[in-house]
């Protein structure tokens, strides 16, 4: 390279020389050629510069450029894409082994440091997993996909559910030609079952009969090939029982049964039936005798529902109704009310969102009713119906879509009315069971929500073993800090929560789960959550669905335009062109001399 005092003489020496071909070009007095020896003459001076001088040009930088391969990775593709960027171009494997020529790859910080220039990144086989990628930085990403797997490709399923609940799981399987059969495994035998022609999607019902952690099975079977199975890991809790209060204007079998069937499941219940004027009755199941005379504030604090008829409301005492609407309205207590074919009485809550309409019962034969997961249909002789509106929410139906059982908010509370009569006597048919849903369907509309406590969620789909797993709480910071471990057996991990700054209700941690299985986390307080952690073979269709979209989503928000431009770099033109563009005008001016 040319120092500058030695530039500074070159660019004299090519000024002389120049000014000298030029004079020497005008004084000749044959002016034949005297444009070719004028160009020649500043030609060659110059060439003589820029090949000490080359001008630089933009070409594509092969630094700046490299190739990852992940586990599926199609060799035919990674031949093709070195032949279009050289052979020099880096290779490197991650998460699979590395082939002949290529380096292995611990984790993409490393990338960073080993390629500072590194400005795109050529993906290939199955792609990263969403929490890596923050690592690259504004790296551009192209993915370069091989053929799309067979076998499942999209699946979901609610994580939790409480016991009586009916889970369902869909989703989509590709299969190519011909029929295979999706089947849903569960308490050791096959539960569901679907035979799709082709592959398309699937949903598969099952109603779990135990509380706890389970893991189900997802069995795709075709001709020919073998069986794929994926797990269906669900949190089953026991459904929460809370206390009921019952309301009886006269004794009657409707209450009576209720009262069994209630505390039977395990309910605390409560019966006040009224014998007459003044007079009351009553009875306590699963909780200790207490006063029921009077409905104070305090009584109706130790309960969450109160089932009461008509007849009762419209004899409750000015400061026994003000009570009952406070405690609804204030969201700490629902109501039920189990109506006849005349008007609901002025002391009902939210009266004038629930019409009855008295129907002729005359020569009536009972109609069918249904509900969201009926386990059996059952009959009654119905009274009335309820005027539909768009401020009641359906719960029970009979012919024609008619109302028979609604709810409706009253303040931060829920009031339900049924005029459904004599449901006791499914119960006396043998129709234990359906009776049974009847009343959960009224009894957990009406329900108040529980209390707001710290809550985790998994910001994960699909966690997986050795990769980073975000965890976030929802709450008030505790003071210490929460543990998470494996239910097989393994060390408690104490997690480091960070507010987050977008909602300071909100905490997250990470966390790298060791192994596959149930992991457990406990605090704050008495909070427990438990999550399953897959291993790296279950559910790759969906996980590679996953990564496309976080892929797909890096690349919007770095814009479209940083993934798919040619990177390059500045280079000098080649120095040998100038020297013979001299040579070339030198050797004119000679030959033309002679001449």
């Amino acid at each position: 390279m040319l120092t500058s005092t030695s530039s500074l003489l070159l660019a004299g020496a090519c000024v002389l020389l120049g000014l000298g071909l030029l004079a020497a070009a005008l004084r000749r007095a044959d002016r034949r050629r005297l444009v070719l020896r004028v160009l020649a003459s500043l030609a060659a001076p110059l060439a003589l510069w820029l090949t000490a001088h080359p001008p630089l040009q933009q070409v594509p930088a092969a630094r700046a450029e490299a190739i990852v391969l992940t586990p599926g990775y199609q060799p035919d593709t990674l031949r093709q894409l070195l032949r279009r960027l050289g052979p020099g171009t880096p290779v490197w494997a991650y998460g699979t082994p590395p082939p002949a020529r290529a380096k292995a790859l611990g984790g993409l910080l490393s990338l960073g440091e080993q390629r500072p220039a590194l400005r795109r990144l050529h993906l290939l086989g199955e792609g990263l997993p969403a929490s890596v990628l923050p690592a690259l930085g504004r790296v551009a990403v192209v993915r370069h996909a091989g053929p799309a797997p067979s076998g499942f490709q999209a699946a979901n399923w609610p994580q939790q559910l409480t016991l009586g609940q009916r889970v369902e799981v869909e989703g989509t399987v590709a299969t190519g030609p011909g029929p295979a059969w999706v089947s849903l495994h569960a308490d050791g035998a096959g539960r569901d079952s679907v035979r799709l022609p082709g592959g398309g999607s699937f949903r598969l019902r099952y109603q779990p009969k135990v509380a706890g952690l389970a893991r189900y099975e997802l069995v795709l079977r075709r001709a020919g090939n073998p069986a794929i199975t994926e797990p269906i890991p669900l949190e089953i809790s026991a459904q929460a029982l809370p206390p009921v209060l019952l309301l009886a204007a006269v004794p009657g079998f409707e209450f009576k049964f209720l009262k069994n069937s209630l505390s039977a499941a395990g309910r605390a219940v409560a019966l006040r039936t009224t014998v007459s004027r003044g007079l009351v009755q009553t009875e306590f199941l699963n909780q200790p005798a207490q006063a029921l005379d009077r409905l104070t504030p305090a009584l109706l604090a130790r309960y969450a529902v109160v089932v009461a008829d008509a007849a009762t409301l419209a004899s409750l005492p000015t400061g026994e109704g003000q009570a009952l609407r406070a405690a609804i309205n204030q969201g700490r207590l629902g109501l039920v009310l189990l109506a006849d074919a005349t008007p609901l009485p002025a002391a009902v809550p939210a009266r004038a969102a629930f019409a009855v309409q008295p129907l002729p019962t005359a020569g009536a034969a009972p109609q069918p009713l249904s509900w969201p997961d009926a386990p059996a249909p059952v009959r009654a002789l119905l009274p009335a119906r309820l005027r539909a509106s768009a401020a009641l929410r359906p719960l029970i139906t009979g012919p024609n879509a008619a109302l028979v059982a609604a709810s409706q908010r009253y303040g931060l509370g829920t009031v339900v009315v049924s005029v459904v009569p004599e449901t006791f006597r499914w119960a006396l048919q043998g129709q234990a069971a359906a009776y049974a849903s009847f009343w959960s369907q009224l009894l957990t509309a009406a329900t108040p929500p529980p209390a707001p406590a710290a809550t985790w969620q998994t910001l994960d789909r699909w966690p997986r073993a050795r990769q980073p797993l975000t965890l976030r709480l929802a709450g008030t910071m505790p003071t210490s800090l929460p543990t998470v471990q494996p239910l097989a057996g393994g060390t408690a991990v104490q997690l480091a929560l960070a507010q987050d700054t977008r909602l300071p209700e909100w905490s997250t941690a990470q966390y790298w789960p060791a192994r596959a299985g149930w992991h457990q986390l406990r605090g704050p307080g008495r909070t427990r959550h438990s999550f399953y952690v897959y291993d790296s073979a279950a559910w790759r269709g969906p996980e590679l669905l996953a990564r496309q979209q976080a892929l797909a989503e890096r690349t919007t928000r770095l814009g479209a335009v940083a993934a798919t431009a040619t990177v390059t770099v500045p280079q000098p033109w080649p120095a040998g062109w100038f020297f013979g563009l001299f040579l070339l005008a030198a050797g004119f001016l000679w030959l033309e001399e002679k001449l």
